[in-house]
């Protein structure tokens, strides 16, 4: 019988005898089928199988998970790292030093979670210069084992790219200060997302350091509903729709369809409501996933098309200026021409064309409404493509 079925399966007899043949013959070819079928297993299924293999593992046997450093996981990373520092001896914590410094991205990923049950300091540096390696599972552990070790100076250095020019550096910096879990950094996270262009990566980040549930019962509840909507415009390509769960968004919906009604909630449960036809209406975004996720996703949109009515305009009109922050949003559910055109005559341009073309959509754009957008645009670039529309 297939010994990767054994070690996933429900015999005990099984998966134990399956688990102990890994670790004692150091079964490297096993356990790099193991994590090639990473994608293909449930999470609770390699949950089970790390705590199987854990258990196999003694004073006798253990350090024969030195060969499997070169095959990382996010999946297995704990238990090994874990029973490298439980049951090791300064040779193994040596060993890990300098796979550390000399090893491949898969070695120095699983020398990096080892020092986060491990307190060494003279690795301090090390950690902090793979701290932003281009393989997120290094930079996540090194931030991770920062954090255990209780270094600081390292998050002054991430509040300094939050404050680039460079989309990306902010996010790494986001991902260091998630991955250290640097909750007094939400209120600068927010901030940086709301500049950023790539803020349905960085709304994601603030979903892992803390739930939303209580984002929305802190004074972070504006800034909260501005994420929930970068990450409904990414849910399902940029972001796993896996992750209806971790961000609890039947439980979120939920909590704003019942709460007192305001022109923000209507926004973002309006989006929801379109973006959750949308996800059920293709087969290319469920194809994939499992039957749970799923299901998630037709409890949600079955909430969200019972309790709420689209006909919100009036509602959201006064998100519709140039001064809110819910401004694109709302524009994308405006359904009133007479709305939008108020804003043909402000100051931002982008914001203008963006009005021009929603008017356009809406099939009620005049000349006139061009000439009044175009009194007000200087970047040529712009006023060519209103001329176009």
């Amino acid at each position: 019988m297939d010994l990767i079925k054994q070690l996933t399966g429900k015999n005990k007899h099984e998966y134990e005898q399956a688990a102990a043949h890994i670790i004692n013959d150091a079964d490297v070819k096993a356990f790099e089928e193991l994590i090639s079928k990473d994608d293909f297993l449930f999470d609770f299924i390699k949950q089970n199988v790390a705590k199987r293999l854990q258990q196999a593992c003694n004073k006798d046997n253990y350090k024969t998970l030195l060969y499997f450093l070169d095959y990382y996981s996010p999946s297995y990373d704990t238990f090994i790292a874990e029973t490298l520092a439980k049951l090791g001896d300064n040779d193994i914590k040596n060993k890990m030093e300098e796979l550390l410094e000399n090893g491949n991205d898969s070695q120095k990923s699983y020398a990096a979670k080892y020092f986060s049950f491990v307190d060494e300091q003279s690795v301090i540096d090390k950690l902090k210069e793979n701290s932003y390696s281009g393989n997120e599972y290094l930079a996540y552990n090194c931030a991770e084992a920062l954090s255990s070790l209780k270094e600081k100076t390292c998050i002054d250095e991430a509040y300094q790219k939050l404050t680039s020019n460079d989309d990306f550096e902010v996010l790494s910096a986001v991902k260091f200060l998630s991955a250290y879990g640097e909750k007094n950094a939400i209120a600068k996270i927010f901030e940086a997302m709301k500049k950023s262009s790539v803020s349905e990566y960085i709304a994601s980040e603030i979903g892992y350091m803390e739930s939303f549930l209580d984002l929305l019962n802190s004074e972070h509840y504006e800034n909260t509903l501005l994420a929930i909507n970068n990450i409904l415009q990414g849910l399902g390509e940029i972001v796993p729709l896996s992750n209806i769960f971790t961000f609890q968004l039947y439980e979120i919906f939920e909590n704003l369809i019942f709460s007192e009604p305001n022109a923000k909630n209507a926004i973002i449960l309006l989006t929801a409501k379109n973006k959750f036809n949308q996800l059920t209406e293709n087969d290319e975004y469920l194809f994939d996933e499992d039957k749970n996720t799923k299901d998630e996703v037709y409890a949600i949109k079955e909430l969200l098309n019972n309790n709420i009515d689209e006909n919100l305009d009036n509602f959201i009109k006064s998100e519709v200026n140039e001064n809110s922050n819910f401004i694109y949003p709302a524009l994308e559910l405006v359904k009133n021409a007479e709305i939008v055109r108020p804003l043909l005559s402000g100051h931002n341009q982008t914001l203008i064309l963006k009005s021009v073309e929603v008017i356009k959509s809406l099939n009620e754009l005049t000349t006139e409404d061009k000439k009044t957008a175009l009194k007000n645009v200087t970047d040529e670039n712009i006023k060519l493509i209103i001329q176009a529309l």
